[in-house]
């Protein structure tokens, strides 16, 4: 099943347009010049044929100081209207070069940040258990790149890469940007331990990592002394996103009727003599199936180290959440894309249900009564069916303390507080996380709107999200604060005192299994 990689040549910028200048083509003088010039070493120093050639060499020498001349310029045309900025991001620091010996993981990250999670989580317990080197792409942040079989992704990979492209940012307002720089802001890609502690999880657990920018795997890999060749490479090349399947247990198997087609047994794998295992995609909860108790510790505490710490966003989150009054109730609802669009409807009930049930305590009739007295055209209605979630039944935590009767949050609320007894569990303020780009104008939202007078999402905190404005990438000089809305969310949402997420979501999962129980000091859920 092993083929050999080949590492993409750094000449592919060449394709993105990063350099579109080309060097003037070159004179070759022919035979009888040549002639010429040999018989002119016995001919007088002022001979016509010696004066040409010196002719020639001069042309030669301008036309190549001329190119370069040109490519400066064109390289830093923008440069003037650079400027300082005084709120960057860390850049990385300077790594050692390895060990010639050292063996190496990699993998290629697509798709959403949790996702892109994900894959890290599985890479890093593979690192751990193949006791190898991870390489460690950067987060992409924005528009996405989907996941696509090995050779296509990889393609994509590295003409999505912004290498060569270091002028983009540099263009001043009001003139036309170059072509190849159409949708330079549309993403960026940063370390993921500017979001996570990652050098701490790397500590624990015991594993080596090389962080890469996204540049061409080759210039990549020369950066950091890292020379590996074709014959070095074991390659798992997948050509659908379900191919491979890691086991921990030689005597262990994959269920008859599970998504995945092929299982690799991570004790075998570790035998592998080459330096470096190249691996498609590891997105997926399940991808690895664990047996063995030292591999699902290491997984925890993997996922545990993920809890999000940027400096920039915790301060932002406590603003929120002093102002929500510390006390409030937390939901996700995912309505914008895909199956979630698809459901937006039920999904947007059965979370309202849960929250007035279930973290609320209506009865069920006060909670059918209610539902009714609000949607008036759906007078037939019976109650939703609400899955348990076993995996967080599995981890059972202590019983939270009840809700107040009363809440303080320190700004208005939307509308006047219910005043009957069996609905003032209602005035607690709720926090709502959600994609939808207007949720107070939203018809999904009414429900909630008219159920919650104390209702926010993240739009209701504009001036206090100031503090990220002057945030930005040191890599890219892309600003930073449009990307980072879905983690300051989660991070705001994390900090209530019960969540209600959507089910199938990775966000929604990642709030309640580690985020929320990081907060509260409860052990997180493990799924798959």
């Amino acid at each position: 099943m092993s083929t050999a990689y080949t590492f993409q040549s750094p000449s592919v910028t060449l394709e993105k347009g990063a350099y579109r200048m080309r060097a003037p083509h070159s004179t070759r003088p022919g035979s009888s010049l040549s002639q010429s010039l040999m018989t002119a070493k016995q001919s007088p120093s002022h001979s016509p044929n010696r004066k040409l050639a010196i002719l020639v060499a001069l042309l030669a020498f301008a036309s190549v100081t001329c190119f370069f001349f040109a490519y400066h310029l064109f390289t830093t045309r923008f440069a003037p209207y650079a400027q300082p900025h005084p709120h960057r991001a860390d850049a990385l620091p300077k790594a050692n070069p390895p060990a010639p010996d050292t063996k190496y993981l990699s993998y290629f990250p697509h798709s959403g940040l949790h996702n892109q999670r994900i894959a890290l989580e599985n890479a890093l317990v593979l690192a751990k258990a193949l006791n190898r080197t991870l390489l460690v792409p950067f987060l992409r942040l924005g528009k996405p790149i989907r996941y696509v079989s090995f050779e296509k992704l990889r393609r994509f990979l590295v003409l999505g890469s912004k290498t060569g492209l270091e002028h983009c940012p540099l263009v001043p307002v009001g003139i036309p940007a170059p072509d190849e720089c159409s949708g330079y802001e549309e993403w960026t890609s940063i370390p993921w331990d500017h979001l996570v502690d990652l050098q701490g999880i790397g500590e624990k657990i015991g594993v080596k990592m090389i962080q890469w920018d996204g540049s061409p795997a080759a210039e990549y890999m020369k950066k950091f002394h890292i020379n590996i060749f074709d014959a070095d490479t074991l390659t798992l090349q997948d050509s659908g996103p379900y191919d491979f399947r890691f086991l921990d247990t030689l005597d262990d198997v994959s269920p008859t009727r599970d998504k995945y087609l092929y299982s690799i047994y991570i004790p075998t794998l570790a035998q592998a003599p080459e330096r470096l295992v190249q691996i498609g995609t590891l997105f997926g909860s399940s991808r690895l199936r664990l047996r063995q108790n030292v591999s699902k510790s290491v997984r925890k505490d993997v996922r545990s180290g993920m809890a999000f710490t940027n400096p920039h966003l915790s301060p932002v989150a406590d603003t929120i959440y002093e102002a929500l009054g510390t006390v409030y109730i937390g939901a996700h609802l995912r309505v914008g894309d895909g199956q979630f669009e698809q459901r937006s409807t039920d999904n947007a009930r059965t979370i309202w249900w849960k929250l007035v049930h279930l973290v609320c305590g209506l009865d069920l009739e006060e909670t059918l009564a209610l539902e009714q007295q609000l949607s008036p055209f759906d007078e037939d209605l019976d109650p939703p069916f609400i899955q348990p979630d076993v995996p967080s039944l599995r981890v059972p935590h202590p019983p939270l303390p009840p809700l107040p009767h009363t809440f303080k949050p320190k700004i208005r609320c939307r509308a006047p507080l219910h005043t009957s007894a069996p609905l003032q569990r209602l005035n607690a303020p709720l926090y709502i996380a959600t994609d939808s780009p207007n949720p107070a104008a939203d018809p999904l939202f009414s429900v909630y709107l008219q159920t919650f007078p104390c209702i926010f999402f993240l739009s209701d905190f504009t001036f206090r999200l100031t503090p990220l404005d002057a945030l930005i990438n040191p890599y890219d000089q892309v600003l930073l604060k449009g990307f980072l809305m879905p983690v300051l969310d989660a991070m705001v949402l994390a900090r209530a005192r019960e969540v209600v997420v959507t089910d199938g979501s990775t966000f929604g999962a990642f709030v309640k299994d580690v985020l929320w129980r990081r907060h509260w000091g409860f052990e997180i859920v493990q799924r798959g």
